[in-house]
């Protein structure tokens, strides 16, 4: 059994998933400091960056937000191969809606797109787009084919939409029912385009709590936790927002806290940690610097039963396994590079790697391996949309900016 957990207080939310009893995401977030991300807000362009193809816009939210000429421009520009100047897309002064897709991270400031997206449980609205696109992870071709012929005949004015995984076997009614809802949504973003006061908010993404919420669960094996009453009662108004019935798998739990759940305490030392043990003995190291993270995989004590070989082969699939998850539970973004243990059979390099592309495929954020190099070295991207759980529970050190070292 999977299950959510929600720990609140009038101070903090603190939300987490659990699959197999182990710790797989965790959020927290101080009510008074609530996320930016999916909010669309009227701006104003305050300082254009010819050198940058970018702008800065005034949202209203303390440091202004960075638009790059790629999200400024329409979709239907990008594809073109026209090489457009910023001037031709966008004025200082000049009013602009544009939608939070980056969260402010230590000193700079939010990032934003004019490519509105309006999230719902089934489906995502894309008004600039004319597309119908269906999640990667439904992998039925009849399902496929059934959910694009839904597309289009739902499809109102050529605003485009994606089809998401929970979409999977969901009644045609209930997908245009949620598809004319985004629609109204949108035309009341769209509305506010000429009125005052700029900078304004449009449209504000759900929060923390009903985002996890409305993103993981799983109609078939997920129950939800949660130890504050009104959140509950908030989560059973949302009950017709789900195919299957929200209120039957979430359980008011007032005396739950994280602080008493060992799995989950264990799970978030493990997330802070630099170290991480794995199983058979082996283990790996996790450094996030600002310009990428690096993560090193060692045997440590193991030394296995058969030849060297197996052994590296073992610990390697092992590690692949621990850092897909380690990666989706810290929520690093960015580029990724990991040194596993070398190798020399091609067979071998190549299980390792299909074994981690597998364990990816759990990560809503979408991990991409994109290249093997020639000391062996793994790349991975990984979209950054918020600051990484390490960043949000700990603070720098003043006396050595964050360096960590004492010397000797």
């Amino acid at each position: 059994m999977n299950y959510i957990f929600i720990d609140s207080n009038e101070q903090l939310n603190r939300v987490g998933i659990v699959e197999d009893n182990r710790l797989v995401e965790y959020y927290s977030e101080e009510l008074e400091d609530e996320s930016l991300l999916g909010n669309v807000y009227r701006g104003r362009v305050t300082n254009v960056l010819h050198g940058m193809d970018a702008a800065f816009i005034d949202i209203g939210e303390g440091k202004n937000a960075y638009l790059h000429l790629k999200d400024a421009l329409r979709l239907e520009q990008l594809y073109t191969g026209v090489k457009y100047d910023l001037d031709e897309v966008i004025k200082g002064g000049e009013d602009v809606i544009v939608q939070v897709i980056k969260e402010p991270l230590g000193t700079k400031g939010p990032k934003v797109t004019t490519h509105i997206s309006i999230p719902g449980r089934f489906i995502v609205l894309t008004p600039y787009s004319r597309k119908i696109n269906i999640s990667k992870k439904i992998r039925n071709p009849e399902e496929v084919h059934r959910l694009k012929e839904i597309g289009q005949r739902i499809q109102i004015k050529e605003m485009g939409i994606i089809f998401r995984t929970v979409s999977e076997g969901v009644e045609e009614n209930i997908l245009k029912e949620e598809y004319d809802s985004l629609l109204e949504i949108y035309s009341k973003i769209d509305g506010e385009r000429n009125y005052l006061p700029t900078p304004k908010l449009l449209y504000k993404d759900l929060n923390l709590v009903y985002q996890v919420v409305r993103d993981n669960f799983n109609k078939t094996n997920t129950r939800i936790i949660v130890n504050s009453e009104e959140v509950y009662r908030n989560l059973l108004v949302l009950n017709d927002y789900f195919s299957d019935k929200l209120e039957d798998k979430t359980v008011l739990e007032p005396d739950f806290s994280i602080e008493n759940d060992m799995k989950i305490q264990l799970g978030i030392k493990e997330a802070l940690d630099r170290k991480v043990t794995l199983n058979s003995g082996g283990y790996i190291v996790i450094d996030e610097t600002e310009a990428l993270t690096a993560i090193d995989v060692n045997t440590g004590k193991y030394i296995g039963n058969f030849s060297l070989g197996e052994t590296v082969l073992r610990t390697n699939l092992e590690a692949a396994e621990e850092i897909a998850r380690q990666i989706r539970l810290r929520d690093i973004g960015g580029v990724i590079i990991v040194d596993f243990i070398d190798m020399k059979d091609e067979n071998h390099i190549s299980k390792v790697l299909s074994r981690m592309n597998d364990a990816f495929k759990k990560d809503r954020n979408k991990p991409h391996i994109v290249d093997l190099t020639k000391l062996f070295l793994v790349e991975i991207t990984r979209k950054k949309t918020r600051p990484t759980l390490d960043a949000k529970v700990s603070l720098i050190c003043p006396t050595c900016n964050g360096r960590g070292r004492i010397r000797k």
